[in-house]
């Protein structure tokens, strides 16, 4: 056999080698990222249906603190106005209680009063943000209205109530709640110059019982992280099962060319 003969086979050899090697390499990567990637789409979607169930509740607690506070609806604020504040007073999650006649607050437990808080009575959303009101400056606040015809009941609680169940989700998603035009989420709320990034595996849903929105999306590049970090840990065994490939196939094919070798040299 020349030696050009023996040269060409050995580079075809290694060549051939070099692909099988790289087969189940490239064959691995693409499986990685291809579940990484469901799974991170799977998780935005599953926090969604969980985040609006979540705040559901919070918000219930308001709806029934401000149920508990309806009979009161109407009365002389002099008599409600020590009911209201034994209530706020008994439960933790309560920030103040205040009560409506035709759209227009009369009796408040916030000091100052509600009036001056920036709360749209008139408005069709029951939930609304406040910030920065003269009675929790530098904060939010989170008030729901309950309606009976003219009469009316607005508990609040502070915007940390709805952070804390937000900050819940520890899966790197980013989670948004919006009300009407203002937003608030775990490190934020509208008053920041910039929204969240939620760029990446982005979705959205509405609460049908409260009206608001649920924004959820991982944040720009937090993808590619996480897909390098899976990489540097499942790239060391993917090249060696890429190795024994290319060593078992290698050792195969010399075996068989041995094979040929020798019956060729019999019938010369």
């Amino acid at each position: 056999m020349s030696k050009f003969r023996v040269l060409g086979r050995s580079m075809m050899a290694l060549l051939l080698t070099l692909a099988i090697s790289l087969i189940p390499v490239a064959s691995g990567l693409m499986v990685m990222v291809y579940q990484h990637d469901n799974k991170l789409k799977e998780t935005a979607r599953v926090s969604l249906k969980e985040a609006i169930f979540s705040i559901d509740m919070s918000l219930n607690r308001l709806h029934d603190a401000a149920l508990v506070a309806m009979p009161l609806a109407g009365s002389a604020c002099e008599t409600a106005k020590a009911h209201l504040l034994k209530q706020v007073q008994d439960v933790r999650y309560l920030r103040a209680l205040a009560l409506t006649t035709d759209a227009r607050i009369y009796c408040d437990t916030l000091v100052p009063p509600r009036a001056k808080n920036r709360f749209a009575t008139g408005s069709e959303a029951p939930v609304q943000l406040i910030f920065d009101s003269p009675a929790a400056p530098n904060a939010v606040l989170v008030a729901y209205q309950l309606r009976r015809e003219n009469l009316g009941v607005i508990a609040s609680t502070y915007g940390m109530e709805l952070r804390n169940e937000l900050r819940a989700f520890q899966t790197g998603l980013v989670l948004l709640l919006e009300f009407q035009d203002f937003y608030i989420w775990a490190d934020g709320d509208s008053r920041d110059p910039a929204r969240p990034s939620q760029s990446e595996f982005f979705m959205s849903g509405k609460s049908d019982k409260y009206g608001y929105t649920v924004k959820v999306g991982y944040p720009d590049g937090f993808a590619a992280d996480e897909r390098r970090q899976m990489l540097m840990q499942i790239l060391p065994s993917l090249a060696l099962i890429g190795i024994i490939t290319g060593s078992i196939f290698y050792w195969g094919l010399f075996r068989q060319w041995g094979k040929r070798d020798c019956t060729a040299a019999r019938k010369a």
